[in-house]
């Protein structure tokens, strides 16, 4: 009895633990849905009126009229949706290849590639650039597509679960005359779904929120994307951040409805992981 209610102690402690630890996160995204309804001379007022006295619904129609920002959202569903299944694309074939094919110097050619991590992108941010431009593709949403087309981390994400697949399976099939090409597709990326819909939320959600590639390669306003789109309502004598937090709620909204659908695959990707190195 004493071990069964000590127990019961320390579940209620961590669940109260967690409780907060949860709440405190959330009150940065509470704080903006707020701000979004509020006036700007409001919003930093002490102590928060966490329910605005006057509610303006009125943000949320200038966000949409003010600037072109349904042009910065489509964009920006178009860079994501394209970059998102490139990357699913090749870097589960990659990883297929590090993962299930046998060919000389394959450790070290995927421990070669997974060292580009290590370089910050701000490095070699100038060299791309003149390369991007030299092609001809500055001011074009094809320089964003195709700096973003590969990933180390998502090749080592689904390396990871590749390795946890059997052996046997794709043995099985090269014995039954299936190639490599019908292995990967047929059998080992439909068991991959936890690390595809990992990979899915991770992508989506950096390019999505990615605002300095496109300031850097985008100048045209109808090529810009939705973060840039946000930037608009900043000005060097006034700030509208009523028009901020209410834009920065619409843009939320994808990557909550993705995080939704793929909660489950996310959670089992990432225990998963970690399993084998």
């Amino acid at each position: 009895m004493q071990y069964s209610t000590k127990r019961k102690i320390e579940r209620a402690f961590l669940f109260i633990l967690l409780l907060s630890i949860g709440i405190t996160m959330m009150l940065p995204f509470i704080w903006t849905l707020s701000a979004s309804f509020k006036f700007n001379k409001d919003i930093f007022e002490f102590p928060i009126n966490w329910i605005p006295k006057d509610i303006r619904l009125q943000n949320y129609a200038e966000v949409w009229t003010k600037v072109p920002f349904l042009t910065y959202y489509l964009n920006t569903i178009k860079l994501s949706v394209i970059v998102t299944l490139g990357q699913l694309l090749t870097c589960s074939l990659a990883a297929y290849s590090f993962a299930k094919m046998e060919y000389p110097g394959r450790d070290k050619l995927f421990l070669s590639y997974l060292a580009t991590l290590m370089v910050p992108w701000h490095a070699i941010m100038i060299p791309q650039f003149i390369i991007i431009k030299n092609m001809g593709l500055y001011n074009n949403h094809l320089s964003l597509i195709f700096i973003q087309l590969f990933n180390a981390f998502g090749v080592f994400l689904m390396r990871q679960f590749m390795l946890g697949i059997s052996k046997e399976l794709s043995e099985s099939a090269r014995i039954d005359g299936c190639g490599e090409f019908q292995i990967f597709a047929r059998i080992i990326l439909p068991l991959c779904k936890p690390g595809l819909a990992t990979l899915t939320v991770f992508t989506f959600n950096f390019m999505w929120n990615d605002y300095l590639a496109p300031m850097i390669y985008l100048d045209s306003d109808n090529l810009k994307t939705i973060q840039i789109g946000l930037a608009a309502f900043r000005s060097i004598y006034n700030t509208e951040y009523n028009l901020i937090m209410a834009g920065t709620v619409c843009s939320m909204i994808p990557i909550v409805l993705i995080y939704v659908v793929a909660q489950k695959y996310i959670i089992q990707g990432l225990a998963f992981s970690g399993i084998k190195g």
